[in-house]
């Protein structure tokens, strides 16, 4: 079996995923696994379910190392798993990691975790660039994060409906659902009705 790897950060970057995808079936993947992660998260949902479904013999497609982790402790886990299990890991364009016969050859190992190296030196100078950023623009007086959501900006149809949930004809799944909100912020609505 042909399986195919793509993430991003976050699920708003979907021209993001969706050009991966469409590169990952073009390179012969047949069941691609989405992740919307960040590359440096310990745990990868959509990873962890494609490399345990994977048997012998199949192959994994991913466009760049940095797809697949930014910390070289976890890509070297990754190339640890593809080689116990014997799958082929081909970064398109790149390098294929064939661990079919349950070895790897030092060149490409040497290859692979050298990637690994650049993938997570990458996102340290985003780090870094970013709290820099981040930095100047507070010494020139903004305010970074999100506003702070007052009573004002609280929408006509949860004040409509907060009585019933207030009184436990609505629990509170059912008050999101008829607001047309999100659980989390009702959440906050209620904790700044209720502060």
């Amino acid at each position: 079996m042909n399986y195919g790897y793509a993430r991003c950060s976050t699920n708003e970057s979907k021209q993001d995923i969706f050009r991966q995808v469409k590169e990952l079936k073009e390179s012969g993947a047949e069941q691609i696994y989405l992740e919307y992660e960040h590359g440096d998260s310990a745990v990868k949902q959509e990873l962890s379910s494609l490399l345990e479904q994977a048997s012998e013999g199949d192959t994994i497609y991913t466009l760049e190392v940095s797809r697949l982790a930014r910390s070289t402790k976890q890509l070297c886990e990754i190339i640890e798993t593809v080689r116990e299990k014997k799958l082929r890991l081909v970064i398109v364009g790149s390098i294929t990691v064939d661990c079919s016969n349950g070895q790897i050859d030092p060149m490409t190992n040497a290859f692979i975790q050298m990637s690994g190296v650049f993938a997570e030196l990458e996102l340290r100078i985003i780090r870094e660039r970013v709290r820099s950023g981040m930095a100047n623009a507070k010494s020139k007086g903004v305010k970074l994060g999100r506003p702070h959501t007052t009573t004002d900006q609280i929408p006509q149809i949860f004040y409509r409906h907060y009585p019933s949930f207030k009184s436990g004809s609505l629990n509170l799944s059912e008050f999101a659902r008829v607001c047309g909100l999100s659980r989390t912020t009702v959440y906050k609505y209620v904790g700044l009705l209720e502060s």
